[in-house]
């Protein structure tokens, strides 16, 4: 069946298994790995594939997303109407993403469906056609996203801040592609961008829920052993990226549109994701803008009614990060929410935040954890995750004791450090 060992097994009080995660090598390096979830009735897979918007030479900007949309569009043995009954009729969820470091493609069905979640998933991921009409037809719907996300301001800015941090480059442009960028491509450059990176070496099957690891096992070989893709190179896709911290550039960006409001995104280079001071940046984070009690809701929209959206956010890769503060106002209130945002920054920079602030964001960070892990589907993410990018599983109880043993000096000194760069602004809005 291949390599198979336990990564997690949690207990309740009574010393009763409530979850056991076990992963399978299967040939070609696939990897499987499954939580069982007792208590469900339910069962999520995702299929996550090494490759996003940030392995994409300038050439095929876009491609990973345009992919994305045609695996949809059939295979040799289900056309894109049968894809889609498949689920339907069992009342499942199925849906993809495309994000700057993965794939992922996704599905939610009743436990007794779980197989056939899997076939269609795996025949849609080993064996799609592309075929050159799909490509045309799917040309426009991907030109008609775009425009969609254009008319977004949100969306606008935040695009804008990434590409003043890091420029001309894989991680600063949108991962959609433009609208030209969409345009030149050719079924020929993307299916050989689809048979470069989708192999059994740059993916995992990730499964939880009311499920037996050995049977998905066994699911898993069947649908997936199709179209010779276990057969593969077991050496996985080499990196596009390194491992040496990317320094994003500071500065402003400025792009005009006919809107209501102003929006702006003010941030520094932040941590990458295996930086051990993440959990520290994440009680950070919620203590500058996460939530209503936060310091920048407290003081940009209760005590000043600057804006009616103000948020923190904290953006991470494999050798880059982001944090940042983004708002949305009315033009002539933008120098002012400029200016609180600037200076709740550099307080926090100097003073760090209390011992309130402190046990608050631990306890929006707890709860956060525990509460989105209620499905199998938020389940099946963090596996997934864990496996393809962050190279190691942590049980919640070792995640909730990392944000419990953050302490007001780590905050404070991160802080120090963090917002002490230079900064990069992206504003977006009328003339």
């Amino acid at each position: 069946m291949g390599s198979t060992r336990t990564l997690l097994t949690e207990t309740d009080d009574d010393g009763q298994v409530v979850s056991r995660v076990r992963r399978t090598v299967l040939p070609g390096g696939l990897r499987v790995v499954t939580e069982q979830m007792a208590g469900v009735r339910s069962a999520s897979v995702g299929v996550w594939v090494g490759v996003g918007s940030r392995d994409e030479v300038p050439g095929l900007h876009g491609c990973s997303h345009f992919l994305e949309h045609l695996l949809f569009k059939g295979t040799a043995e289900r056309s894109a109407m049968d894809i889609s009954v498949a689920l339907d009729e069992v009342g499942g969820e199925f849906n993809a993403f495309t994000a700057k470091e993965y794939t992922c493609f996704h599905a939610r069905v009743l436990d007794h469906d779980l197989p056939l979640a899997v076939d269609v998933l795996g025949d849609m991921v080993t064996g799609s056609r592309i075929l050159a009409a799909d490509v045309e037809a799917e040309r426009d719907v991907i030109l008609d996203e775009i425009a969609m996300h254009d008319d977004d301001p949100d969306d606008v800015v935040h695009n804008l801040f990434s590409e003043q941090a890091f420029g001309d480059t894989p991680l600063g442009r949108p991962i959609a592609g433009t609208a030209d960028s969409i345009a030149r491509l050719t079924r020929t450059q993307i299916a050989r961008f689809y048979r470069r990176h989708y192999r059994a070496a740059n993916t995992v099957v990730a499964v939880a829920g009311n499920l037996d690891h050995a049977t998905v096992v066994r699911r898993v070989r069947k649908a997936f052993g199709r179209h010779g893709f276990l057969a593969g190179d077991e050496r996985p896709v080499p990196p596009t990226t390194t491992t040496r911290s990317r320094r994003p550039a500071a500065g402003a960006a400025h792009a005009t549109r006919p809107l209501e409001q102003v929006n702006l995104v003010l941030g520094v280079r932040g941590l990458t994701r295996t930086d051990e001071r993440r959990f520290a940046l994440g009680v950070l984070s919620t203590a500058l803008g996460g939530g209503t009690s936060s310091r920048l809701f407290q003081e940009v929209r209760e005590r000043r009614g600057l804006a009616y959206s103000v948020y923190s956010f904290a953006s991470h890769y494999v050798d880059a990060g982001l944090v940042g503060v983004s708002a949305g106002c009315l033009p002539e209130k933008y120098d002012d929410v400029l200016g609180v945002v600037r200076a709740e920054l550099a307080r926090i920079a100097r003073d760090g935040i209390d011992a309130e602030e402190l046990a608050r964001g631990k306890g929006q960070l707890r709860g956060g954890l525990v509460l989105g892990l209620e499905d199998s589907g938020s389940r099946m993410a963090r596996l997934g995750k864990a496996e393809l990018v962050h190279d190691e599983l942590l049980g919640i109880d070792e995640v909730l004791a990392r944000i419990e043993a953050v302490t007001l000096d780590d905050v404070r000194s991160l802080a120090a450090e963090l917002f002490a760069q230079p900064e990069i602004l992206a504003v977006v809005g009328p003339e």
